[in-house]
């Protein structure tokens, strides 16, 4: 859990109001529906499979115990989980010894999209959080294939400056996880 990051608050989509909180190992399934609700996601093997449901708890569990790390939920006003997002802080040496908030695996309910909860919620990250967290950058990574997904952070503001990289290292299965 991030300290100094106020949560939970009210965030405003184009007509509701929704409540952003820290997530809980009770939101385990919704955080793991809406990763599987995402093509791109379930490719990976994010299919929502009861054989994962540890591999997952413990993740989330180490997240929450993790001082630079946050997973928040986005609820609806009956209290359903149609948004989340991780939020880690990263101390800096580049740009002065800035702090930066990396913003990774973004998900609004696929009944949900367009509907301007990730522009409330990702609004939210970039005027409050990373004031309260004296982070001057805000930064995330988007897969490639995802080319709604950059015409919507383009339109926030986020700027495509650089060119990530990424190498799949095979673990002996004792180490996996």
């Amino acid at each position: 859990m991030i300290s100094g990051l106020n949560l939970p608050v009210t965030i405003t989509s184009r007509d509701d109001e929704l409540l952003l909180r820290r997530a809980t190992a009770a939101d385990l399934h919704s955080i793991v529906r809406l990763l599987s609700d995402d093509p791109i996601s379930a490719g990976r093997g994010d299919v929502a499979s009861t054989a994962d449901e540890v591999a997952y708890a413990e993740a989330l569990q180490r997240i929450i115990d993790d001082p630079s790390n946050d997973v928040l939920v986005v609820e609806d006003d009956h209290t359903a989980v149609i948004g989340t997002l991780q939020l880690t802080t990263i101390p800096g040496m580049a740009r002065r010894g800035s702090a930066r908030l990396l913003v990774e695996a973004v998900r609004v309910a696929s009944a949900e999209r367009s509907s301007g909860v990730g522009t409330a919620l990702m609004r939210w990250i970039v005027e409050q959080a990373a004031v309260e967290l004296r982070t001057p950058l805000v930064q995330l990574t988007s897969d490639a294939a995802r080319t709604d997904a950059h015409r919507f952070y383009r339109r926030l503001g986020f700027i495509d400056s650089h060119v990530g990289f990424k190498f799949a290292v095979t673990l002996p299965d004792a180490l996996a996880r």
